[in-house]
């Protein structure tokens, strides 16, 4: 295990990241709900990656789904966290026939006909849980698959418990500026033991991010928005994670 952020990953564990740009949550859009089998399929299509989101149900499988709750996709009011595997299992997507789908399906569909990035939602120390799960769920996986995640701690089980699998720090420097911003990005990336960073792409150019690419970590940004988003990406970054056409 590395015992600094500062050593180059292995380019053979990271180079499908620069190799084609990655749609955020899915090519989801318009009739298109975000983090569906809709927008899987749309950026199959493109041959992009997909970046999704993992929550933790009551038992602590995981779905493939952004939120904590399910106000904004939904219409209801409870969390994810709240309710068991099965009630998660019928809960459909506002405006669209879709109900949430479980990481395992995801995995099954998508079958590594393109590279996923798979963020998971953990906040506070208590990751175990929900890191096991993914882990298991990926086990026999064939396909080029990453985990990435703000909480550092994520990273940290991971080079712990399956030093193989690529593993990547999401940052922004939202509200993070200043000398005490930078010690908690370089501490963050010491316990994530991270391959690749996640960056907020209204932060690039950054000091912080310029100098780990310069050093071997690959650096993908989001999220790519707009035009002038997509020139700063191209400029900055490796690879856009973007919700319009790069």
């Amino acid at each position: 295990m590395r015992l600094s952020p500062f050593a180059q990953p292995d380019p053979r564990r990271t180079a499908f990241l620069r190799a084609q740009p990655f749609a955020h949550r899915g090519l989801h859009g318009g009739a298109v709900v975000e983090n569906s089998r809709a927008a899987w399929a749309g950026a199959i299509a493109l041959g992009h990656g997909i970046e999704c989101d993992v929550q933790a149900a009551a038992d602590g499988t995981p779905f493939v789904f952004h939120d904590d709750d399910l106000a904004r996709l939904a219409g209801r009011p409870e969390r994810v966290a709240a309710l068991a595997p099965a009630a998660l299992d019928a809960i459909r997507l506002t405006g669209s026939d879709e109900t949430i789908p479980r990481l395992t399906e995801m995995l099954a569909i998508v079958a590594g006909r393109v590279p996923l990035l798979i963020e998971i939602k953990a906040d506070g120390g208590r990751v175990a849980q929900l890191c096991l799960a993914v882990r298991h769920a990926l086990e026999g996986y064939r396909g080029p698959v990453a985990v990435m995640s703000f909480n550092p701690l994520v990273g940290r089980w991971f080079a712990r418990h399956a030093a193989r699998l690529t593993r990547g720090l999401v940052v922004s420097e939202e509200g993070k500026r200043g000398s005490r911003g930078a010690v908690e990005r370089w501490l963050s990336l010491w316990q994530a033991r991270a391959d690749f960073l996640a960056y907020d792409v209204r932060d690039l150019p950054s000091r912080f991010a310029g100098r780990f690419r310069a050093r071997g970590l690959p650096l993908l940004t989001w999220t790519v928005r707009s035009a002038a988003a997509e020139e700063t990406a191209a400029r900055y970054a490796d690879r856009p994670i973007y919700e319009r056409h790069p």
